[in-house]
């Protein structure tokens, strides 16, 4: 889980009574629980992706999680499909990375803050103060620890998995791996002992992580507006998303396919063939509480124009949408 190099800072800091920030924008245990025997893995019933282990939630402990829609169940000792025992937890989240600092470094006094442990009033000042007060030495969190943290005894930050978020289909999910690694990196070197960031990642030369390692802002406009330019996206064009739902897939497929024709034909009647039609397809995540979802995204200069005064239906409408997903 970690690289010599994240090991050997992580010592030095607790050698030198210093503080440090382990980053990983995951939740849990494990993302995932998989039959090695049949391959079935163990997924919410209501939303279709797989459940996340947590030893300590909420609700109960040893529970699988959908971190969707809040459905919880017992992690099953054999394979719910085929019987099988040789059912394992795999992924990586912010519960095994307390563990593993915790394995590696007895001695090292851990906090770790995330959305379970912070759902209490007063559990975020609370850890805040404990840290503040050097009373843990690594505090390992999700995006929420990224901003706003003044903490001079902290000389090292580490991103765990520092490609999270990178290869999601939406066109801001560069921006927004830049913008959190650029934060969290910020938490270092807050005072004259200076710091260390390490940004662990499978991509080394992706421009996302090129430039949050040089803190190269510029960088990463020139290059993300290169791209967005080339592709068509904001703030080159305008966006807007048309999202269907219901509860079976069929009438949510039909639903969109018949409003696409129409946008197709008011296209045609108004002349403004720079309005492109992106879909009808399902939304990566295609079902959400017991409800499937489609979408349809327009582009082009002003979208909004097109459907203006026209009957849409029961269609969420969002324009300029912060994320297609």
């Amino acid at each position: 889980m970690f690289s010599r190099a994240l090991q050997a800072e992580l010592a030095r800091i607790l050698d030198h009574h210093q503080q440090g920030i382990l980053f990983l924008n995951r939740r849990g245990m494990a993302t995932y629980v998989f039959c090695r025997d049949c391959g079935y893995t163990i997924k919410c019933p209501r939303c279709e992706i797989p459940l996340t282990y947590h030893t300590q939630s909420r609700q109960r402990n040893n529970a699988l999680i959908c971190h969707r829609c809040g459905y919880t169940r017992n992690l099953p000792a054999k394979c719910p499909d085929c019987d099988s025992p040789r059912i394992k937890q795999f992924g990586t989240g912010t519960e095994s990375v307390e563990a593993e600092v915790q394995a590696l470094f007895p001695q090292a006094r851990t906090l770790r803050w995330d959305w379970e442990t912070t759902r209490q009033k007063g559990a975020h000042d609370t850890i805040l103060t404990q840290f503040t007060r050097h009373q843990a030495d690594v505090l390992i969190g999700t995006q929420m620890l990224a901003k706003g943290l003044d903490l001079p005894l902290v000389t090292l930050v580490g991103a765990v998995l520092a490609d999270v978020g990178l290869q999601l289909p939406d066109y801001r999910a560069t921006e927004r791996a830049f913008q959190v690694l650029t934060q969290v990196a910020g938490r270092a070197g807050r005072s004259p002992l200076g710091g260390q960031v390490i940004l662990q990642t499978f991509q080394p030369e992706h421009y996302v992580i090129q430039a949050a390692a040089r803190h190269d802002y510029r960088g990463f406009y020139k290059q993300e507006l290169d791209y967005r330019r080339r592709l068509g996206y904001p703030p080159f064009a305008r966006l807007l998303r048309l999202e269907f739902r219901g509860a079976t897939e069929p009438e949510v497929e039909q639903a969109a396919q018949n409003l696409s024709r129409q946008i197709q034909g008011w296209i045609t009647a108004s002349g403004q063939h720079t309005t492109e039609i992106i879909g009808p397809v399902p939304c990566f995540f295609g079902k959400i509480s017991g409800e499937y979802r489609w979408q349809i995204v327009l582009r082009g200069p002003d979208p909004v124009a097109l459907l203006r005064g026209q009957n849409l239906g029961l269609v969420r409408v969002e324009v300029d949408p912060p994320s297609l997903l």
